[in-house]
């Protein structure tokens, strides 16, 4: 039997994996720049704290969870997204006793029963923050900043912010009404979804995939002129500190995200690069979800990104040119007292340097060629006759240049030279 991946699964291969650890670099450098710490969330939880935390009425809980039964009889599920989890955690570990607001990070797989296609798997990677204790429209805003802030050190030019609102529990029931209301006529022209979504949360409708159910939405009434008074002064906060900070963004009055939990602000970034499907991220506020998960009321703000999608926002802004990262050293030896000689100049340079040697006896000329290849910066060059004499010849693999070298200098020869 030949044994492969499952469907909607992959193997990230070594020419491919350097992108994810790239993506994964740069996210933890400017998380900790913004102060989010990093947490690491089981793989499985209770079936319950996704169905009541995403909400049974989303496509997740409906159509996408991984769930099992374990020996025992427990229904579990492997985590379809992070912050359930998250606010799992910080209820049982009481991660709020301090006055400080908790801001937490992750990046980890999620898994999700969909339908396999271009940059869509059904294990995926991605990257997520929450930020619990607080509700001022400042943390929203400082989440917004942070993502746009990620693409563009990541290179992803010309990314947008869309907000939203979601309203609160006080404003959402008359809007639901007032939306069923304007869309009772057409609801035989939607599909087999949103006649569900239509009964149980009718925004949700906004976030169907169906093109034609999203044309018919076009005139619907917008949620930002039904929102209470609290949510109204929260939104225009947002924009406020959006403007002052400026953050890039436009108010998208069509916005919805896929989960029950979010109230007032919710946001995507966009980046059009990626056509039709361009959002790079989401998030918004979650303010009564920590209290419906068994915590004491506490406001809450997060947004998750799919790294999958990021990695190929990076490619075409690249246009494929972005390399792996070659090593900063060659060591190129020839003859048996030379190849011992280069381990152990390779295991003093590996102390700072990623060095790579061969191991399969070539010629020079073939390891120097596959030098080349990686995109070496020195090669160091070590034969039986530089050996006796204790030398080797230390070549700049970009400008072509070579110094012979004693042996005992080379690390700092090479220090110099790659500006270290």
């Amino acid at each position: 039997m030949r044994y492969r991946a499952p469907r909607g699964t992959r193997d990230i291969l070594p020419e491919d994996s350097w992108k994810w650890q790239k993506v994964e670099r740069a996210f933890a450098e400017t998380a900790e720049r913004f102060r989010y710490k990093e947490i690491r969330l089981p793989v499985f939880e209770q079936t319950e704290l996704f169905a009541r935390g995403i909400g049974d009425a989303t496509d997740i809980v409906r159509k996408e969870m991984y769930t099992f039964e374990d020996r025992k009889g427990r229904s579990l599920t492997l985590r379809p997204e992070g912050t359930a989890g998250v606010v799992r955690s910080y209820i049982e570990h009481s991660l709020g006793g301090g006055a400080r607001v908790t801001k937490l990070r992750y990046f980890c797989p999620m898994f999700r029963y969909e339908r396999p296609q271009a940059g869509r798997y059904r294990q995926f990677w991605q990257w997520g923050l929450e930020a619990i204790g607080s509700g001022s429209p400042g943390v929203d805003a400082e989440i917004i900043d942070f993502c746009v802030s990620l693409f563009e050190q990541l290179g992803i030019k010309g990314c947008v912010a869309r907000v939203n609102s979601a309203g609160c529990k006080a404003c959402t029931p008359s809007y639901n009404e007032a939306l069923r209301e304007h869309l009772r006529p057409l609801l035989d022209r939607f599909c087999d979804d949103c006649h569900v979504r239509f009964e149980k949360n009718p925004r949700r409708m906004f976030d169907c995939k169906n093109e034609n159910c999203l044309a018919l939405l076009e005139d619907a009434p917008a949620i930002l002129d039904s929102l209470c008074d609290g949510c109204r002064e929260h939104f225009d906060s947002v924009v406020r500190y959006l403007e002052r900070m400026s953050v890039s963004f436009e108010v998208d009055s069509s916005l919805a995200r896929g989960l029950d939990y979010y109230t007032r602000t919710v946001f995507e970034v966009h980046y059009e690069g990626l056509g039709a499907q361009s959002a790079l991220c989401g998030g918004g506020r979650y303010d009564d979800l920590i209290e419906e998960l068994g915590g004491s009321p506490t406001p809450a703000c997060g947004v998750s990104a799919g790294v999958e999608r990021l990695i190929q926002a990076c490619d075409t802004e690249s246009g494929g040119a972005d390399v792996a990262p070659g090593p900063d050293v060659y060591v190129v030896a020839l003859g048996d007292d030379a190849a011992l000689a280069a381990a152990a100049l390779a295991a003093t340079l590996r102390s700072t340097y990623s060095v790579e040697l061969d191991h399969q006896r070539r010629s020079v000329k073939a390891q120097m060629r596959e030098a080349g290849k990686l995109g070496v910066g020195l090669a160091v060059i070590l034969g039986e006759d530089e050996l006796r004499r204790g030398v080797a010849a230390v070549k700049n693999m970009e400008t072509g240049n070579q110094v012979e070298t004693a042996l005992a200098d080379i690390p700092e020869v090479v220090g110099r030279l790659l500006e270290r």
